[in-house]
């Protein structure tokens, strides 16, 4: 079964056995008392969920689970996308290719922006990911189409 990272475990917080998770996902579903979780390698579930000081995501599991271990879902419990959405993980190692053909990478990672967010690809090239920017996402084929001259220095 594939699964997909949804945090990490963190810091303590407070003496009942909480912590912070760390690069939580926006989806509080998954941090909610009662949710199922794969945590190093075993399913967990949810018992405590609380914020912390700036609106981190603060839970305890019905087990103790090391710090740094990475909180998981399993891919097929994720909802469905709406069209021309996708998960992060999907564009991760994507080929982006410009409409000339012009191979400039793989997507590394994806950042999230506050105007909008953007790909990083494994040369260390930013795209914005905007309709200008991105033509088109064919995840079967496994590439992106991006407009020319994004790719060009400033």
């Amino acid at each position: 079964m594939e699964r997909v990272r949804v945090g990490r475990v963190g810091r303590p917080h407070g003496l009942d056995g909480a912590f912070v998770v760390e690069d939580a996902s926006d989806d509080d579903r998954w941090f909610r008392v009662g949710a199922q979780l794969y945590a190093a390698g075993s399913e967990v579930e949810v018992v405590l969920a609380r914020r912390g000081g700036g609106g981190r995501r603060v839970i305890k599991l019905d087990r103790q689970v090391e710090r740094g271990a990475e909180l998981a879902v399993a891919r097929d419990a994720l909802p469905p996308t709406a069209e021309d959405e996708y998960y992060d993980f999907q564009l991760v190692g994507l080929e982006v290719v410009e409409e000339d053909g012009g191979a400039l990478g793989r997507v590394a990672r994806v950042e999230h922006g506050v105007a909008n967010d953007a790909l990083e690809l494994d040369g260390g090239l930013l795209l914005p990911l905007v309709g200008n920017c991105v033509r088109h996402i064919d995840l079967e084929a496994g590439r992106i189409l991006v407009a020319r001259g994004f790719s060009d220095p400033a």
